[in-house]
């Protein structure tokens, strides 16, 4: 029992340095590291698929063809028309090319030899975000006008005006400027940076108690730690999918209220 308790002691559970990623060599710039040539590996890699299922299509689809038309029914139906209907097509190239790279960079957490989520470090969400954010704007003062977009972002159609002056016009500028952007790019980046952080505790803890450490008493709590990292991998592959998916449907509503601002 001395034994598993001094190993106990000795275990430093995994901390922020899991997310710290120097240059890949000696003189490169400090923004070349894993995670940036991870994003670049997904880009190359959607880009490829789309191509494979797209390029030659046929009339009865099969393989990448199949999987790729699926893909784009999924982000149609289930995202793009309840948002943007009539206008759903014309920004499905932009909805689905979000929706699969996300999901690709949240998948490469649980790709054995990776294991990574690119979205887990900010600055990844914080560009498609604000991606989103700039289109947003720009699309609600071109179809609505500079004075009529502020008009029906602060001044909705029968509230009082003295309640919307008082309370409603200022929270729908902290709303619209400040806490949708910033929402938008942290509830990605938080969840991939916490299932990433929980994945690496728990392998952190089996492989210290069944490898690196092995003790009779440890062993209990070493196989309990893999029976957790797998079932937490299940959940995440899960909360990778719907992240990816919650983040293009936002984008898919805020260009939809910006579009058609009556709705």
């Amino acid at each position: 029992m001395n034994v598993s308790l001094a190993a106990v002691d000795e275990f430093e559970a995994p901390g922020l340095g899991i997310f710290d990623f120097p240059p890949l060599w000696d003189g490169a710039p400090y923004w070349l590291n894993k995670p940036v040539v991870m994003a670049g590996v997904g880009v190359v890699l959607v880009c490829a698929l789309a191509w494979g299922a797209f390029a030659r299509p046929k009339l009865v689809p099969r393989g990448l063809q199949n999987a790729g038309e699926y893909t784009y029914e999924f982000v149609r139906d289930q995202i793009a028309r309840p948002f943007l209907g009539k206008d759903a097509e014309r920004w499905m190239p932009l909805l689905l090319s979000m929706f699969a790279l996300i999901l690709l960079w949240n998948f490469m957490g649980v790709v054995p030899g990776i294991q990574f989520p690119v979205n887990s470090h900010i600055e990844f969400p914080v560009i498609f975000a604000l991606v989103v954010y700039v289109l947003k704007i720009y699309l609600g003062i071109r179809h609505q006008g500079l004075g009529g977009y502020f008009k029906n972002m602060m001044f909705p159609p029968g509230l009082p005006k003295p309640l919307a002056i008082a309370l409603f016009a200022p929270l729908e500028l902290l709303y619209n400027f400040v806490t949708a952007p910033f929402t938008h790019a942290v509830r990605l980046f938080a969840n991939m940076f916490a299932g990433h952080l929980l994945l690496a505790f728990f392998s952190a803890v089996g492989f210290w108690f069944l490898i690196a450490h092995p003790t009779v008493p440890g062993v209990s709590i070493g196989i309990l730690s893999v029976a957790m990292a797998v079932a937490m991998t299940a959940l995440e592959i899960f909360i990778q999918f719907l992240q990816a998916f919650l983040f293009t449907m936002l984008a898919a509503m805020f260009i939809g209220g910006s579009l058609h601002p009556e709705h």
